[in-house]
């Protein structure tokens, strides 16, 4: 963003049924929207956003759980647009949890929980990866499930898949490998301009 933020909310990310875990610690500007999260989420675990997304947790000012994302026919058309609601709006230190899948096949299920609320540091650029462990699975591989065959393939130079799913997965996969400094983070505004379109 251009503006500096006058407070960040820092967020622990974490991909649910995969062990040992798979998170991402981020801390995002206050005034960010729904969609804004879920740019810096894709980016903080290597996703390539080709699919649908939705978060759900409890509206504080009702008590009732909402989903928040992008409205389809197929899955649910009952669904606020991310662009329009605020995280301040929903997170606090008191309702500090929500539920974010990615991709409906695949069903990548993340629990978010807010950790802290804080005074955003001068000079510093904003999101920004704190820390994080293990690689993303790779995109489209068939969920947990999926990820753990994909796993137990490459693992096996002997398998006869072996050969094939490397090459699948660009050459070379490390699942232990994660490093904050190789992070990118895309303008949500920029990512957004086409999808807004069709709304």
């Amino acid at each position: 963003m251009s503006k500096q933020p006058e407070q960040v909310y820092q967020f622990k990310v974490t991909l649910q049924e995969i062990s040992p875990p798979i998170w991402r610690r981020i801390r995002v500007p206050a005034e960010y929207s729904f969609w804004d999260l879920h740019v810096a989420i894709q980016d903080v675990f290597g996703w390539s956003d080709s699919h649908l997304h939705e978060f759900r947790m409890k509206n504080p000012k009702t008590g009732r759980k909402v989903a928040i994302g992008i409205p389809d026919e197929d899955f649910g058309a009952n669904v606020s647009l991310g662009w329009k609601k605020k995280i301040a709006d929903f997170f606090t230190l008191a309702n500090s949890k929500a539920e974010y899948t990615y991709d409906f096949g695949d069903d990548w299920q993340h629990i978010i929980l807010l950790e802290e609320i804080l005074p955003a540091k001068k000079g510093i650029d904003y999101p920004l990866c704190m820390d994080g462990e293990r690689a993303c699975p790779p995109e489209d591989c068939g969920g947990p499930h999926g990820y753990e065959d994909f796993l137990n393939i490459i693992m096996d130079p002997g398998n006869e898949e072996h050969e094939e799913m490397l090459d699948w997965a660009g050459g070379e996969f490390h699942p232990e490998h994660f490093d904050c400094s190789e992070i990118v983070f895309d303008d949500p505004a920029e990512r957004l301009k086409n999808l807004e379109e069709d709304f």
